[in-house]
């Protein structure tokens, strides 16, 4: 049975408030959206001394990871919204930041439709 957090209208609302989140520069907006339990991969974790594996769980880690981020990697942050893609319970967020890079980022959402996995995908060079 499909929950209605994850119709594809939901869906692609949530892809528009994720960069709206981020846009405010409000780390804790941006965890209002995400699961007590939820975990992040990307390869910045690992570039900023957070965890070999490249994945944090949890909130609170999540607030430090991002809460550095957002001050040593990218003070001027902004993100521009290109498409979103959806299947039945995740997102696609393709965006654009600030320096003109294109990210797409993986989000996988639980029954209430929080953020209960993320995963910031970079293009291979």
């Amino acid at each position: 049975m499909q929950h209605e957090h994850h119709d594809a209208a939901h869906l692609a609302a949530l892809g528009r408030q994720w960069i709206a989140a981020w846009n405010s520069r409000d780390l804790e907006h941006v965890l209002t959206l995400y699961a007590d339990d939820c975990e992040m991969t990307s390869d910045k974790i690992r570039a900023l001394g957070f965890d070999s594996s490249g994945t944090l769980r949890g909130k609170a880690k999540l607030r430090m990871y991002w809460g550095k981020a957002l001050q040593q990697l990218a003070p001027n942050l902004h993100f521009e919204l290109i498409d979103t893609y959806v299947s039945p319970d995740s997102i696609v967020v393709f965006y654009q930041n600030e320096n003109g890079v294109k990210i797409c980022e993986y989000l996988r959402l639980d029954a209430q439709g929080k953020i209960t996995q993320g995963s910031a995908n970079h293009l291979a060079r």
